[in-house]
């Protein structure tokens, strides 16, 4: 799935690590990706955790697609903070599933959480 995910691609995202029902990801927070506040958009913070919760959740083999995902920012990302994001499935019931993301990235004090993500998903048929 993420070999064809031109969109995540485009941003310079990159799957670390893939295991069944887990994920990491990573993105460098580059200049056009920070806002008329001079921090990290929220949308491209959240599109990392996306994606990261895409590549755990579609790890069983089915097709799966988010059914919804929140985000809550901790901290603000800054123009080249090289961003991690860690990926762990909590439960799968039928076709669904529940997925949580951390998004952080590293100081030299230790990892700074920069955002928390869950995510729902549910596989589907594919047309």
């Amino acid at each position: 799935m993420f070999a064809d995910d031109q969109a995540s691609k485009a941003l310079g995202i990159e799957l670390v690590e893939a295991a069944e029902g887990h994920a990491v990801a990573t993105m460098r927070i580059t200049e056009t990706m920070v806002n008329g506040h001079d921090i990290a958009h929220g949308g491209y913070v959240f599109l990392l955790a996306d994606t990261t919760f895409a590549c755990a959740c579609n790890s069983h083999g089915p097709v799966t697609v988010a059914a919804g995902a929140e985000i809550s920012f901790v901290a603000a990302g800054k123009l080249g903070d090289h961003l991690i994001a860690t990926a762990t499935e909590r439960t799968r019931y039928g076709r669904n599933g529940i997925y949580d993301v951390t998004v952080h990235r590293e100081t030299p004090d230790g990892p700074e959480v920069v955002a928390e993500f869950r995510g729902r998903s549910r596989t589907i048929q594919k047309a």
